[in-house]
């Protein structure tokens, strides 16, 4: 194959992810990442929108300037709202990131009515700026469903891959293919003496004994946090931890925590490294959520031989919410896209038991789901249906009386199909 049918397949690839992702990254290892880029804007049956970062943007207020200033000139009424911000807002954008970001999304909102994408190129050099990579992150997440992301960079942007990948938000591409393993170029080591699980309470373990004494519960957290990005700034952790106090106190309680950290796991397992720090590649760990991410995509988009046994090994490694009894904004964020992703596992498992003809097995496995996340419309869809295919309608009936409640008290409106099932059952 040579180098224009290979782009031909990377390119049809990138546009087929894109369909059920928000945020695409081209990886860094990607030897055919500008060609894609190239080939993006270059085909005029898609819109794209297209802003190389500068050398300048090295915090939120120049990046602002510079991607407004390129997509006014590739969109006439792009700006509109933006520029009649009050000055201090765009002075300090990052104090002021709700309603920047607000802003923000409503001028991408009108920028089309349809699909189309914007490509974030030389998305390497906002490496050290935690801001822009904050703004970029939730802009990913409120942007408008029709807004593809498009990332291309020479390094792999510090934002919460894992994540984004377990509820389908984000796609890494290495050329044709999705990035399927090694996600921060770490593998989980075999045989590791520190073992971190994230999917439950928050449970580490060195040489198969649980560590308790960690005097306090902020090192375990810096301990999952470090765990949760390629890498950190030390700004970003204090950020993070210490919102309420002054730089110079949090730097001084973020020495305090790290040095905890390292003394209970019995190592210096937090390595610094130039203006970043990471879990240091030379221990030996493992990280549940990298197996659990992992085993989700290779579910996905591998070619199992048992996909059965995979989508259960997904659900067992679920051994419930993440950091369980925590409630700091970043793990709720974390929190929700697991648990997205353990119901999707369930329903597959699900499938499989029906299409196996083991109804009682996969009703189970469906209220199980349910019990996970009550708002999912199309697993009580497939709820309902299997209790009329077992002839129990009068458990459906009690079930829609259940969800309608909850769509009541949630102000949720059931969708259309629910509710002509229903009227079947009942006629």
């Amino acid at each position: 194959m040579n180098i224009s049918e290979q782009t031909d397949s990377a390119y049809e690839n990138c546009l087929r992810y894109a369909r059920e992702a928000k945020v695409i990254l081209l990886h860094p290892q990607s030897r055919l990442r500008s060609l894609i880029v190239a080939r993006l804007l270059a085909d005029r049956g898609v819109s794209t929108f297209y802003y190389p970062l500068d050398v300048d943007d090295i915090n939120l207020r120049s990046f602002l300037a510079g991607i407004m200033g390129s997509l006014a000139r590739q969109h006439v009424t792009f700006g509109r709202q933006m520029n009649v911000l009050p000055a201090r807002l765009l002075e300090d954008p990052y104090k002021h990131l709700d309603a920047i970001l607000r802003t923000f999304i409503a001028e991408l909102t009108e920028m089309a009515d349809g699909e189309f994408w914007l490509v974030l190129d030389e998305f390497d050099r906002a490496d050290l700026a935690d801001d822009v990579l904050r703004f970029v992150e939730r802009l990913s997440h409120l942007a408008p469903d029709h807004c593809k992301i498009l990332l291309n960079g020479r390094t792999l942007p510090r934002l919460p891959w894992l994540s984004m990948i377990a509820k389908r938000h984000a796609v890494m591409l290495r050329d044709s293919h999705v990035v399927r393993e090694d996600i921060y170029s770490n593998h989980n080591a075999d045989g590791a003496s520190l073992k971190a699980l994230s999917l439950g309470p928050g449970y580490v373990f060195l040489d198969d004994y649980l560590i308790d004494r960690w005097e306090g519960h902020l090192p375990r957290l810096l301990l999952f946090f470090a765990l949760d990005r390629p890498k950190v700034t030390r700004n970003q952790i204090c950020e993070t931890f210490w919102t309420k106090l002054k730089i110079e106190q949090a730097v001084n309680v973020f020495h305090v925590t790290k040095r905890r950290l390292h003394k209970a796991v019995g190592m210096d397992v937090l390595a610094h490294q130039g203006a970043f720090y990471r879990i240091d590649r030379e221990r030996r760990y493992y990280f549940d959520a990298f197996e659990f991410v992992e085993g989700l995509l290779e579910a996905r988009y591998g070619e199992p031989k048992d996909p059965f046994a995979l989508w259960q090994r997904v659900a067992e490694l679920y051994r419930g919410p993440y950091l369980q009894g925590h409630s700091d904004r970043w793990i709720l964020e974390r929190r929700e896209a697991y648990q997205i992703a353990y119901v999707e596992a369930l329903e597959n498992i699900a499938d499989i038991w029906e299409s196996r003809a083991s109804y009682e097995l996969a009703l189970r496995t469906l209220t199980r789901a349910v019990d996970t996340d009550f708002s999912r419309d199309k697993i009580h869809l497939k709820l309902l249906r299997l209790y009329v295919k077992l002839g129990r309608p009068a458990e459906a009936v009690a079930h829609f009386s259940q969800l309608e409640r909850w769509a009541k008290e949630n102000k949720a409106p059931l969708s259309g199909q629910i509710r002509q099932l229903y009227s079947d059952i009942t006629a």
